[in-house]
C-alpha cells in the first residue's frame, strides 16, 4: 500500500434537529493499494486490475466502514471485460456500497502514462447521497477541470473529494506543481462555496519501465480547504497525517444559495463549453 496523508471528519451542524452531527468520512489516495504503476507501460501491470463486483478491497473496505461508522470512497484499478477504468466505490458508513464513478480525464505524460492503461471514464460526474451529507467524488487529474466540479456541484454535493497521486516529473526535476495544484482546487472550492478535501501521495517510488528505471517523488500536501477557498487544514511533503475540519454545512447551504453564483448562472450562454476549439457550438 503506498503512504497515504489524509483522512478526515466533518461537525455538521443541524438547524431543527440535534446540535451537532460528526460527518464522518475517510479519504485515501488515487490507486492506494500499492505504487503508482502508471510510470510505466507495462503488460504485466494489467494483472492488478480486478472486476467491481467482489472486489476483495471493496468488500474488506465495507466491513470497516461499518465497524467505524464512516464513509470510505475506494479508489481502485477496475476491469470491465475488456475494458479497464480508474475507478471509485462509495462506501457508506453502514458499509453498504453507494455505487461507482470511473476517472473522466485521463492524462498522458512521462510519469503519467495513464491512457496506456485505462479507458476514459463512462459513468459521467456523481453525486452520492451518504448518511452524513451529499459528496461529490472526482480523481485526481479531474480535479484540474473546473467543469467538473460545478457539474458536481449542480447535482447537490455539499463536499468535494479528489484522491490523488501526483508529485515530481520525471522529464523535469526542476518543475513543482503542488502551489499550482492547490491554487485549482482551492478556486474550486471558492466558485462554488463547498469544502474540498484532496488527498495525495507521498514518498519515493521508482518503477522499472521499458526505457530503464523512472522516478516520481510524490509531495503530499494533502488538504482541506473551505468554501470561500481557504486552507484549513494541510500534510506536508514527507510524513503521514490525519487532517480533521469542522464546517458547518447548514449554514454553508444557506451562503451558497445567498451569495447567488447559481441564481445568476447563465446556461444559454455557455453552449461554447460542448465543444473542444471554441467554435460550431451545438444548438
Amino acid at each position: 500500500m503506498g503512504r497515504v496523508q489524509t483522512s478526515f471528519s466533518f461537525r455538521y451542524e443541524l438547524l431543527n434537529s440535534e446540535p451537532f452531527v460528526l460527518v464522518k468520512l475517510s479519504i485515501l489516495m488515487e490507486l492506494f493499494e500499492g505504487y503508482y504503476f502508471c510510470q510505466a507501460q507495462r503488460e504485466d501491470f494489467f494483472q492488478r486490475a480486478k472486476p467491481y463486483k467482489g472486489h476483495p478491497t471493496i468488500m474488506r473496505m465495507q466491513k470497516l466502514a461499518k465497524e467505524l461508522g464512516v464513509v470510505i470512497p475506494v479508489s481502485f484499478f477496475e476491469e470491465a471485460n475488456n475494458a479497464h477504468y480508474n475507478s471509485i466505490a462509495i462506501i457508506d458508513a453502514d458499509g453498504s456500497d453507494l455505487g461507482l464513478y470511473r476517472k473522466s480525464h485521463i492524462p498522458d505524460g512521462p510519469g503519467y502514462q495513464e491512457k496506456f492503461y485505462f479507458n476514459p471514464g463512462d459513468t459521467g460526474f456523481k453525486v452520492f447521497e451518504t448518511k452524513f451529507a451529499k459528496i461529490g467524488v472526482a480523481i485526481c487529474w479531474d480535479q484540474w477541470f473546473p467543469e467538473a466540479a460545478r457539474a458536481m456541484v449542480l447535482q447537490g454535493a455539499e463536499i468535494l473529494l479528489y484522491p490523488t497521486a501526483i508529485g515530481s516529473e520525471p522529464q523535469d526535476q526542476g518543475l513543482d506543481s503542488r502551489d499550482h495544484w492547490k491554487r485549482v482546487m482551492q478556486g474550486h472550492a471558492g466558485a462554488n462555496l463547498v469544502p474540498l478535501v484532496a488527498s495525495n501521495r507521498i514518498g519515493k517510488e521508482v518503477i522499472q519501465t521499458e526505457h530503464g528505471k523512472s522516478e516520481i517523488t510524490f509531495y503530499g500536501n494533502s488538504f482541506i480547504a473551505g468554501p470561500t477557498g481557504e486552507i484549513v487544514a494541510s500534510a506536508n511533503d514527507k510524513e503521514e497525517a490525519v487532517l480533521v475540519a469542522e464546517f458547518d454545512l447548514a449554514n454553508i447551504k444557506s451562503k451558497r444559495h445567498s451569495w447567488g453564483i447559481f441564481r445568476d448562472r447563465r446556461p444559454d450562454l455557455y453552449k461554447v463549453l460542448l465543444t473542444l476549439d471554441g467554435s460550431n457550438p451545438r444548438t
